[in-house]
């Protein structure tokens, strides 16, 4: 073992003459381990979060979308499948049409954004475990149904099981109309309410899903789509198949993932995690105040030592190291403490639910998921405080102490 090491630790665990220094010391290692166990639970709490919102989302938007850059519609449907599925770990492969569009029923009007979707859409999202009320029906018998979002049925005031009164949907006709009649130069469909979903208000006062036909025809662009949504076999694997597909499909598509989809949704969340880390890495670093306090005192006591060390010819580095390695002790033993913690806090919400949401919530009880990146940040950090908490003491107290000892 290392001398220098051994001595420190004997300092830690030894009785003080002056009981004020171990009293010190663990309030210390005390402060340090709290807020340790602080940050792992707090970060663990935000990627449950920042994961919970990503699995809401996933219902309605796939793991990764495929858009045409330079033109608004893609039709050569044949050959970007057999490139698209030419990449391993594409899973389902679903083409839809996203555009804006007037709907009305009876004297109530608004302004939507119409999604169509073909059968395989609901393969590669949940979509249909957010649908509150009906079901998720989009056709049958030649019969064209909607599923709309919670915000727009209350706005139009929808019944799911009113047949009677059909919506309309309006759409520009493409490219040049003459006529004297507005209406001629809008393509019109009808559809009956099958389904209302609830997510949140960004989709629920947004989003009317339709069959993907209907919105062909609607848009007036039969053969063609404007999105390919994909799902893939492995979640870790899904930069990796981005990037693939990006590079297979040329500049003239853009490949995004669920995450880039959202990015001001899911930055926002990390940012909020960041600043909550440097904010209790802030009170981390007044909490290793103490360890100045600790060491300046423990190094006054220790005098007669290090005037021993001294003469039987320990150098200024030797004798530094002993009171460093006390402050690595103490941030040492306050890290692991608190990453002990707040692992223990952490699985037993995981198994327990301690802490739970009520009734009204999407969730039951505040989700964790602990990841490895954030544990090895936090010792880091910890460490890092601490050592640039004891250095300033060992160095001026040290320094004092030799001088005086060689006049």
């Amino acid at each position: 073992m290392n001398l220098s090491f051994f001595i420190a630790k004997r300092y830690l665990i030894s009785k003080k003459s002056n009981n004020a220094i171990n009293i010190i010391s663990w309030i210390s290692i005390v402060a340090i381990a709290v807020t340790t166990a602080a940050l792992v639970i707090v970060l663990s709490a935000m990627n449950g979060l920042t994961s919970i919102v990503g699995d809401l989302y996933h219902a309605i938007e796939p793991d990764l979308k495929i858009t045409a850059v330079n033109s608004k519609y893609i039709s050569n449907k044949n050959e970007i499948s057999e490139k698209i599925k030419s990449v391993k770990g594409v899973k389902e492969l679903s083409f839809s049409i996203e555009e804006n569009a007037l709907i009305k029923l009876d004297d109530r009007q608004s302004i939507v954004t119409i999604k169509g979707v073909d059968a395989n859409f609901k393969n590669l999202t949940h979509f249909d475990t957010v649908v509150s009320e009906g079901s998720y029906q989009l056709s049958y018998n030649n019969q064209y149904f909607g599923v709309f979002g919670r915000g727009i049925a209350s706005k139009l005031n929808i019944n799911v099981n009113d047949f009677v009164s059909p919506i309309s949907i309006y759409a520009p006709i493409r490219g040049k109309v003459e006529s004297m009649n507005p209406e001629d130069a809008f393509n019109k469909i009808t559809i009956n309410p099958s389904g209302i979903f609830s997510l949140n208000d960004d989709f629920d006062f947004k989003y009317v899903f339709i069959d993907l036909k209907a919105a062909q025809q609607l848009f007036d662009c039969p053969d063609s789509f404007s999105i390919i949504e994909l799902s893939v076999d492995d979640k870790a694997d899904l930069e990796t198949i981005q990037e693939q597909l990006q590079e297979k499909l040329g500049s003239q598509y853009l490949v995004k993932n669920r995450y880039q989809l959202n990015d001001v949704l899911f930055k926002t969340l990390e940012t909020e995690k960041l600043w909550t880390f440097l904010i209790l890495a802030f009170i981390l670093v007044i909490a290793t105040f103490n360890i100045i306090g600790a060491l300046t005192m423990l190094i006054i006591e220790k005098k007669k030592d290090i005037k021993t060390l001294y003469n039987l010819g320990a150098d200024q580095q030797f004798i530094r190291n002993i009171f460093m390695q006390e402050g690595f002790l103490i941030t040492s033993v306050g890290a692991i403490s608190g990453l002990i913690i707040g692992v223990i806090i952490c699985v037993l919400q995981q198994q327990f639910h301690l802490v739970k949401f009520d009734a009204t919530s999407i969730i039951a009880y505040y989700p964790i998921e602990m990841k490895i990146k954030d544990f090895i940040w936090i010792l880091s950090v910890v460490m890092a405080i601490g050592f640039l908490a004891a250095i300033y003491p060992v160095r001026v107290f040290t320094k004092n102490d030799l001088v005086h000892l060689n006049d």
